[in-house]
């Protein structure tokens, strides 16, 4: 969903400051303009500064705080289902992008690793859209945080890689329709 709206700061909130992902504190009575509400977390206009707010604290924003399901797979006693990794994927957005990272093209291998004391590890390789935005380690955070979230993921390792570059020709043909790229 996206917003276009004005909403005051509630209480202090931290946010990440985009795109160098340096930590910012909005106070109480700032007004920001909301650009995106997407996967979990805002995208905030202050003073002509993006900054990303965590779906945790939403309610900064004057919003209900954002959750996510645990218990989405009923049966834990068989492996962890591929499908359902690549949907926790998509819930993750670029903060600039009102596209996920799945359909950007950002995500290059999961793999899936049976761990000998029980449960699964999750390796994800992945690229940003820029070898320099700072934005990586959040974005990472964020696939690692969504992919615990799938029960019977007991560890996640998440790298961020750069060969090959990204480019535009990774998107799905959904995500370049929605940014005009077709």
């Amino acid at each position: 969903m996206n917003y276009q709206d004005i909403t005051i700061i509630k209480r202090e909130v931290i946010g990440a400051l985009i795109p160098d992902g340096q930590s910012v504190t909005l106070l109480p009575g700032t007004e920001v303009l909301v650009t995106q509400a997407l996967g979990g977390s805002f995208t905030v206009n202050v003073n002509g500064n993006l900054v990303r707010v965590d779906g945790r604290d939403a309610d900064a924003l004057g919003r209900e705080p954002v959750q996510f399901p645990v218990d989405r797979v009923k049966d834990l006693s068989g492996p962890v289902s591929e499908a359902l990794l690549w949907d926790q994927l998509r819930t993750v957005y670029d903060p600039e992008i009102p596209v996920n990272i799945v359909d950007l093209g950002l995500v290059y291998e999961l793999v899936i690793s049976e761990m000998d004391g029980g449960g699964y590890h999750i390796g994800v390789q992945m690229t940003l859209t820029a070898p320099g935005c700072g934005m990586g380690p959040v974005i990472a955070k964020d696939v690692e945080s969504r992919l615990r979230m799938v029960p019977g993921v007991t560890s996640v390792d998440v790298v961020l890689v750069f060969d090959p570059p990204w480019s535009s020709e990774f998107m799905s043909e959904a995500a370049k329709l929605e940014l005009g790229v077709l």
